[in-house]
């Protein structure tokens, strides 16, 4: 793709400072740019290379302060961040989209695809599956019977869709990801052995959805495992079985959500957080990195850290507790000393 900052500009509806016929050809890091490249400067930590870098174009925010000229031609924006990521989305569209039914591939006679849909190679397709227009299954794929993916989704090689998974519209799943699989549901018999519980129920990812390498979504044991409309999941996380994640939540790597928990809107969870069954975690919660979660949280937009998790100003609190534990044991060892002082001094 190439494109002048004066059209980028107009894109962004940002301010041009410079030359607005300066080409641009590719987006790069403002550390290791050079000529063609287009880079944005929205964290203070990079300043300095603003000063030093080759590329030809920088994106900023409307209120950035420069000390020095700079070579690069400028275009301000109100959020240099979302105008980047928006700057990618216009050179991420421009890649060459594949179309056809590669070979060789199975397709059952009932499954119903789209005309323009991609299907790569060595992927199977089972009976009744419904591909809507704009659909991509890269190769080495498998969708079972009665699986449901609308329209603009697209699976990554290697995507695994058991039985009756249902998939909305715009969603990506990347490679190795396995939805649909059974819950982990075993019954304890009276010698020590396990029967399996059967899993009956299936998986529904809404729309606009993202779910990254390697993650494993359980079926319902009965009704829906539920990912809703937004939701952002992170390579190797694991969803048990009727476990419902609330829309436009984000979710770091490794971590594990048990059995029937139910997440709320819009929360942020950091990575190797694990929460425990039948749970229920309240709107815009936000989890530090390896908490673990063992009882419901009731109130919206707090903040938890530490296992098991609490309230995160408290945690911290906690924190600097714990870390003077040593001093403050001399201490009460002092006083006790001084105790058994006093006491054989005065009788």
């Amino acid at each position: 793709m190439k494109i002048t900052a004066g059209e980028l500009c107009a894109i962004l509806q940002g301010k041009l400072e410079g030359s607005a016929d300066t080409l641009i050809t590719h987006p790069a890091k403002i550390e290791d740019a050079g000529t063609g490249a287009v880079c944005f400067l929205a964290n203070p930590k990079y300043l300095p290379y603003a000063y030093t870098t080759g590329a030809s174009v920088l994106v900023v925010n409307e209120s950035e302060v420069f000390t020095e000229t700079l070579k690069p031609v400028l275009i301000r924006v109100p959020d240099a961040y979302a105008a980047f990521t928006s700057l990618l989305k216009q050179f991420g569209n421009t890649a060459d989209q594949k179309k056809g039914i590669e070979q060789p591939v199975h397709i059952a006679a009932s499954a119903v695809i789209a005309s323009d849909a991609y299907i790569g190679a060595f992927t199977y397709i089972d009976e009744h599956v419904n591909i809507g227009k704009g659909v991509s299954v890269y190769p080495h794929c498998y969708i079972g019977a009665g699986c449901t993916i609308a329209d603009g989704t697209t699976l990554h090689a290697g995507v695994y869709l058991y039985p009756k998974t249902r998939i909305g519209q715009r969603c990506i799943i990347h490679s190795g990801t396995v939805i649909g699989s059974d819950g982990f549901g075993f019954a304890p018999q009276a010698d020590g052995s396990y029967q399996k519980i059967p899993q009956l129920g299936h998986v529904l990812i809404e729309d606009d959805v993202e779910i990254g390498a390697c993650v494993t979504i359980d079926r319902a044991t009965m009704g829906s495992t539920i990912i809703r409309s937004g939701v952002k999941l992170d390579n190797h996380i694991h969803i048990a079985h009727n476990v419902e994640i609330g829309a436009h939540t984000v979710i770091a790597a490794q971590t594990g959500v048990s059995g029937s928990t139910k997440i709320g809107k819009y929360c942020m969870i950091g990575g190797q957080v694990g929460f425990v069954g039948h749970i229920t975690i309240a709107d815009r919660s936000r989890i530090n990195a390896q908490s673990g979660v063992s009882k419901s949280i009731t109130r919206e937009g707090k903040a938890w850290n530490g296992a098991p998790a609490f309230e995160y100003t408290a945690s911290l609190r906690s924190q600097s507790v714990y870390r003077n534990l040593p001093q403050l044991q001399q201490q009460l060892n002092t006083l006790l000393q001084q105790k058994e002082t006093d006491k054989d001094t005065h009788g």
